[in-house]
């Protein structure tokens, strides 16, 4: 028996293929809402499920996106223009997806009887912070309109929220790890990428720090919030497991792929450097991530051994920037 149907927007993205596999193991029926970019290929584990439904559609269409949420009862909101330097390539496609298009869904999903709504927000809302522990009642500084617009966003469906409406937001820290829809352009990612296939590592900067979780720990973080029943509505949760200089993050893939691996150092103009603190989900909700930085290090390089990745430094489907070109949305 199906516990709930829930429509993922986004799903077809590096999280949304950990996810949505997740969901379906658990029992929920699975609509993911996405332009499919890097294909559908990434379901291909789950493809003969018969309680997940792909649907190829753009959440600017708000007929699309309405007929999508006709007979769900929850959504996991995770589309967007996903990080900085891709959302730069063109201002206005990303503020057309990651702003314009999500208060129109947000009514439309409460007008469709959605019960519960989760927005993945991001961790960079904070900018720039000294604390040693970020946590969420302090000030967003954010620092690009990636950033911005994600903090805009968590005020319309924080306030959008009702007692049959129940709104949550997700600060994740940057995700790492392995995904049938494999990303290359994040910090664990590319140094181990670049480790084991060019024998050296460029850091760029050294000292800022970052905030890093596990994809498998971020699945199921969303997975968490769908079974609680209390203090969910109108919260707002840090999601972070490892709070890691690049240095840092540099030597943990030196010890695992090799000493023999050079590290180098280049000037960095990102002067972003926060430790975010995730005590609130594990005291309200008594959510705690259970794998490590050094674990994703692991299954990259598992997967690396047995030839999962093809052209990993070059190939555009593991690349936002490369293949946002290559379809000419930028």
């Amino acid at each position: 028996m199906v516990k709930r149907t829930v429509v993922v927007f986004g799903g077809g993205g590096y999280v949304g293929a950990v996810l949505t596999p997740a969901l379906l193991a658990e029992g929920y029926a699975v609509k993911v809402f996405d332009t499919f970019w890097y294909g559908k290929s990434v379901f291909k584990e789950v493809l003969t499920n018969p309680n997940l439904h792909l649907i190829q559609g753009d959440i600017r269409n708000i007929e699309q996106v309405r007929g999508v949420l006709k007979g769900a009862t929850d959504v996991i909101h995770l589309a967007c223009i996903s990080n900085d330097p891709s959302f730069d390539l063109d201002p206005r496609l990303g503020k057309s997806i990651n702003l314009d298009s999500f208060a129109p869904l947000v009514k439309a999903a409460k007008l469709s009887g959605i019960h519960r709504f989760i927005y993945a927000s991001s961790s960079s809302v904070y900018g720039v912070k000294v604390e040693e522990k970020v946590t969420e009642e302090l000030s967003l500084e954010p620092l690009t309109d990636y950033s911005k617009f994600k903090a805009i966003c968590e005020e319309i469906i924080l306030n959008a929220h009702t007692s049959d409406f129940k709104c949550t937001v997700l600060r994740p820290a940057t995700i790492c790890g392995v995904s049938l829809r494999q990303r290359f352009d994040l910090s664990v990612n590319i140094l181990t990428n670049h480790a084991i296939n060019r024998r050296k590592i460029t850091v760029f900067g050294g000292s800022q720090f970052r905030p890093n979780l596990h994809i498998q720990d971020m699945a199921r973080a969303y997975l968490h919030i769908l079974q609680q029943d209390k203090n969910i509505d109108r919260e707002i949760f840090n999601v972070g497991g490892e709070n890691l200089s690049l240095d840092e993050i540099a030597l943990k893939v030196q010890k695992q792929v090799g000493n023999h691996l050079e590290i180098h150092h280049s000037h960095s103009d990102d002067l972003r450097s926060y430790r975010v603190d995730s005590s609130k989900i594990l005291t309200k909700l008594g959510f705690k991530p259970i794998y490590s930085v050094e674990q994703a290090i692991i299954d990259l390089q598992s997967e690396f051994v047995n030839n999962k990745f093809q052209d990993s430094l070059e190939n555009s489907i593991y690349f936002n920037i490369k293949r946002m070109k290559e379809l000419s949305l930028a």
